[in-house]
């Protein structure tokens, strides 16, 4: 049967009632019971006000949510707009381009099947002949086609014949510029800068061949860049976009900007080209000339040539910036408003729970003696009867806490640390009264070997009876402490060397007599006395550690009393660190 009906009021519970069940389930039942009185009140003291009013901050959320979903849409849409529009004008200019090449190669074609050209080719055994009817015919066709700058008629080797410039001057051909027009029909050469004529320039030849196929020589022009740029300027996306027109191996051919000769010995970056090469019919962000831009790139047909469109960034998304901080302002007024309504709702939701605040403050202190009053209202009363219970159970578990900090778990002495502070409050005092005390080290023989024979649990069973063997050979005011895996330290206050050795005496005798289940056990001892073996508590356990050590080599179960040669043995171990600093100190000195 239950204490109480559940929304009943708590004072009509008597403890009596409450007691029938555990002190944990006692006090969650109190907090229930107060929780569901207290559902219906109207007041911010109940769950359902404070729902409402996180309902209320909760509308941040949202809001941040929308904008961030309408932010991102409108970025969404921005970046398809420029990449259709990169794309558009990138794909006009690669069509602009492959017509105004594929034309200007057409016009060569025709000169070079001219019976004046094929007919008079072979006749040319020199560079001299500019003056010729050769030279003639070339001057009146660029009087005709002013388009390209220069023309020119090239025998096997490479050698100018003849040119409708009044000088012959050097030609820069590719190397392998015979096997591209046997195999392409066409030849397409990089582009250069004449210092000269103080623009970029260009060689665009086709063959020359007999009927029956041999190449007697090529029909070269050399153009200008000038119309090139004139047609990108066309297509440039808008102020701050720009146009390339670029090799097969990225180097740059022209642009709708300017022309120099620093932008013809430059390539685009590797990684960049790879990047737009392998997304043609996408939009890619990278690095150019120290401006974050958009691009696209777009192959010229039936040509090595490509061709880049790119758009600076901070101009393509100057619309979304404007959009974002519009937002980022809308979002920060309202944070604003609700941060003022936080202010105000939490004076009242708050106000409650300082004086819980004050008592976990006091708990936090280490001071347990808490016991705050009922305030018999709301979740706050419930929770204030679970905090008193916490307190309550903390008291208790504190008082077990000190008694397992100063003990061995596994043996029930004294612990290391407890056995240490004990030592130090030992030597103050003996120093102050002048009086001496001694210090017992113990250690079981051939642990080691016993507990890798007979196991872990028989190794623990033989430390627990050791050390209820000390216990009974010592004194109420003597300190019998487990020092650490198998030693034992015993602590004789007011106790001179000969008293010790009867004590250690005794207590190695026990051991040994001690009927164990596996096999005898035995103990070495060595014992140092305050302050004759020493006048720190260091050096007490030091020597005596030293005198057990000794007791071991001369081939234990005996009690060895800490001597001189013992005393300068321990000084030398702990001065050795030192000397070894010290020397390293010195060293860096010098």
């Amino acid at each position: 049967m239950y204490p109480a009906r559940l929304g009943s009021n708590p004072a009509s519970i008597t403890p009596l009632r409450y007691e029938r069940l555990t002190p944990r389930k006692s006090a969650a039942f109190k907090a229930v019971t107060q929780v569901t009185q207290y559902l219906s009140v109207p007041h911010l003291v109940s769950i359902r006000s404070r729902i409402l009013a996180l309902a209320v901050l909760g509308t941040v959320i949202p809001a941040g949510v929308s904008l961030g979903v309408a932010y991102s849409q409108n970025r969404r849409a921005r970046e398809e707009k420029i990449t259709q529009d990169l794309l558009s004008k990138s794909s006009q200019a690669a069509g602009t381009m492959a017509v105004w090449l594929k034309e200007r190669i057409y016009d060569l074609r025709v000169f070079a099947t001219s019976d004046e050209v094929s007919n008079n080719l072979n006749r040319f055994a020199s560079s001299s002949i500019v003056g010729g009817r050769l030279g003639e015919y070339l001057r009146s066709l660029h009087e005709r086609f002013p388009d390209f700058d220069q023309l020119m008629v090239l025998d096997p080797t490479g050698r100018m014949l003849a040119t409708s410039a009044l000088q012959i001057r050097p030609v820069q051909l590719p190397a392998d510029w015979q096997k591209m027009l046997r195999q392409q029909n066409q030849l397409l050469g990089e582009p250069y800068w004449d210092d000269k004529a103080g623009k970029g320039k260009l060689i665009v030849a086709v063959p020359v061949q007999r009927a029956d196929g041999r190449l007697l020589g090529a029909f070269a022009a050399e153009l200008t860049l000038t119309p090139i740029q004139a047609q990108l300027k066309l297509f440039a996306p808008d102020t701050t976009g720009i146009i390339y027109l670029i090799h097969g191996d990225g180097a740059f051919i022209a642009s709708s900007g300017d022309i120099s000769a620093e932008l013809l010995k430059t390539k685009l970056r590797r990684g960049v080209f790879d990047r737009l090469s392998t997304h043609e019919d996408a939009a890619v962000s990278y690095a150019s000339y120290g401006r974050e831009v958009v691009g696209t790139l777009k192959r010229v047909p039936q040509a090595p040539w490509a061709v880049v469109a790119e758009v600076s960034s901070d101009s393509a998304f100057a619309q979304v910036r404007h959009f974002r901080n519009v937002a980022l302002l809308v979002i920060l007024v309202l944070l604003l408003v609700v941060a003022a309504t936080a202010y105000w709702l939490g004076h009242i939701i708050v106000r409650p729970l300082e004086r819980l605040a004050e008592g976990a403050a006091e708990v936090s202190t280490g001071d347990l003696d808490v016991d705050l009053p009922d305030t018999g209202g709301g979740e706050v009363g419930a929770l204030t009867i679970v905090f008193n219970h916490m307190v309550r159970r903390l008291r208790e578990g504190r008082e077990e806490l000190e008694r397992l900090s100063v003990t061995d778990g596994l043996t029930g002495l004294t612990n290391h640390r407890s056995m240490m502070q004990r030592l130090k409050e030992e030597t103050l005092r003996a120093a102050r009264n002048k009086h001496s005390f001694t210090v017992i080290m113990a250690d079981v023989d051939h642990f080691k070997s016993y507990n890798d024979t007979f196991g872990h649990p028989a190794g623990d069973e033989v430390l627990k009876r050791v050390a209820t063997l000390l216990r009974e050979c010592t004194r109420a005011v003597d300190c019998a402490a487990r020092y650490g895996g198998e030693e034992f330290a015993v602590l004789l206050p007011e106790t001179d060397m000969a008293g010790a050795s009867e004590v250690a005496e005794r207590i190695r005798r026990l051991v040994e007599s001690e009927p164990f289940a596996e096999r005898a056990i035995t103990l070495s001892i060595g014992i140092a006395e305050f302050p004759k073996d020493g006048d720190r508590p260091e050096t007490v356990i030091t020597v005596a550690d030293a005198a057990l050590y000794e007791a071991k080599r001369r081939g234990r179960n005996q009690v060895v009393q800490a001597s001189k040669s013992v005393t300068r043995k321990a000084a030398e171990k702990a001065v050795l660190p030192t000397a070894k600093r010290q020397s390293r100190a010195t060293k860096k000195k010098s």
